[in-house]
């Protein structure tokens, strides 16, 4: 038998391509369900795969908050890419294996985010997030409650100190709103911008601030023109 080794064959390249975005869209049981139907539609336009949870109280909270027929997790389900159990915890998005671009979860419910703080991984939102979490990716959480407990201080501030980004929709009046949905608009798209998906202009609501314009100002407020 001869003695020359054999040559080991070279392993194959792997191929690479740019993904699109992907994003991890979790709804609960807190009040903003036109905020999450809002970042959902922004996404599909910006052509980002959204993979949607929603929790059950966060399904049923779409009918006081909503208008028919768009008040139903059938139609939220329709404007994400890949919809999940909120339990199943076996699903793709609970392993750091599977790639994203982050999380966001808006609205996000006192409940969830005490338990991504504990790391109690008890369904897929908390069980995701702290994948997020682990994998240094963005986090996003769109706190609703008021006021807050010393409590609900501390787990946020125990989340920021773990790399999550904590974000109240505060209303914004310089943009001059006439309604619910300019507040609504403006908010989701500081959110998209804060998920740091090269974003680089959105509509006149949700435009960014370029300083204060003092020559437009000049003579209000003395009835001059």
């Amino acid at each position: 038998m001869s003695n020359i080794p054999r040559k080991t064959p070279l392993p194959a390249i792997m191929s690479v391509s740019l993904a699109r975005k992907r994003i991890i869209v979790a709804v609960t049981g807190a009040t903003g369900s036109p905020l999450a139907v809002s970042l959902l539609k922004t996404l599909r336009r910006l052509d980002v795969e959204a993979h949607l949870i929603m929790s059950k109280w966060g399904a049923a909270t779409l009918k006081y908050e909503l208008d028919p027929p768009h008040n139903t997790p059938s139609y939220l389900q329709s404007l994400a890419h890949t919809t999940y159990a909120p339990r199943d915890v076996s699903a793709a998005i609970s392993s750091g294996s599977f790639r994203t671009d982050g999380m966001i979860v808006v609205p996000c419910s006192m409940k969830t985010l005490a338990g991504i703080r504990m790391g109690y991984d008890d369904d897929l939102t908390t069980r995701a997030a702290s994948v997020t979490l682990k994998e240094r990716r963005r986090l996003v959480l769109v706190a609703r409650e008021t006021p807050l407990s010393s409590i609900h201080l501390e787990n946020m501030l125990q989340l920021t100190h773990a790399g999550a980004v904590l974000f109240p929709p505060v209303m914004a009046f310089y943009t001059q709103p006439t309604g619910i949905n300019d507040m609504v608009e403006q908010s989701v798209t500081r959110m998209i911008d804060l998920l740091d998906l090269g974003i680089q202009s959105h509509s006149a609501q949700g435009e960014r601030w370029t300083g204060f314009q003092w020559e437009a100002k000049k003579g209000q407020g003395r009835g001059e023109v």
